[in-house]
């Protein structure tokens, strides 16, 4: 499985402003690392989802990530996911949120983050299979490239190993956080080229293949047929999606 190189030092810039942390996401993922006092967050980014109320340690290895970390936000080292430079065992919880799709392998990060982690093991991915039909549908083609560099919940899981589960997560209406998936009952928003700029799924893509998906999602949010086939999900309050933790505890 190869990852999803994205050059996060031009793709990076401007994220923080879409990319914010939904805080009933915050709360699961904070749950799931327990009493954890020492927390590393690995593909850190901008700093979605660190607790504040425990010594937190990031590793991001974009400068451009990195520069986006608001003030009083935990201290960031320049390291990658497949090569952490610390000692076994060296904190009480370790957590990953949307990132381990560009660890090159993904199998290599999650073995680096059981080995320094003495304790809960907390993993925010997707499993694409359950996005909205829409979207399926709209974005088929981006999507077919973002399935084959996202490993399965359960190969995560048992890369991980001890006493791994999987948590399904409804994602909210008013998510704050712009994922693809969060729009899932606000698609004029996926109209928004800065809001497309802050998911990674847009950046590998031959050309065209954007500019045609949007064109088509316009023209039937104009003519109504977008509401005709899914406006029914605009009067539900949260959607069971692909959103789910993977939560390692130590055996």
């Amino acid at each position: 499985m190869g990852a999803h190189v994205v050059n996060y030092e031009q793709a990076g810039i401007g994220y923080a402003q879409i990319r914010r942390a939904d805080p009933r996401i915050a709360a699961a993922i904070h749950a799931a690392l327990g009493d954890a006092q020492t927390v590393l967050n690995v593909g850190a980014g901008a700093g979605n989802y660190e607790p504040t109320d425990r010594y937190v340690l990031a590793v991001e290895p974009s400068a451009a990530m990195r520069a986006q970390r608001p003030a009083g936000a935990a201290p960031a080292i320049d390291a990658r996911a497949e090569k952490l430079p610390f000692d076994t065992d060296s904190f009480d919880a370790a957590m990953a949120c949307a990132t381990i799709h560009h660890w090159q392998p993904p199998e290599a990060g999650l073995a680096e983050l059981r080995r320094v982690t003495r304790g809960p093991v907390v993993i925010f991915t997707f499993e694409l299979q359950r996005m909205p039909e829409w979207q399926r549908d709209y974005f088929a083609e981006p999507l077919a490239l973002e399935m084959s560099v996202f490993p399965a919940l359960d190969h995560v899981a048992s890369t991980l190993g001890g006493k791994a589960r999987i948590e399904r997560i409804p994602i909210p209406g008013d998510c704050t956080d712009g994922f693809v998936e969060s729009w899932w009952k606000r698609p004029e928003v996926m109209l928004d080229p800065i809001v497309r700029a802050s998911q990674s799924m847009w950046k590998r893509l031959p050309a065209g293949v954007e500019e045609r998906a949007i064109a088509r999602l316009r023209r039937d949010l104009e003519s109504g047929e977008w509401d005709r086939n899914y406006g029914y999900l605009r009067e539900q309050d949260s959607y069971n999606g692909s959103l789910a933790l993977v939560i390692s505890e130590p055996d």
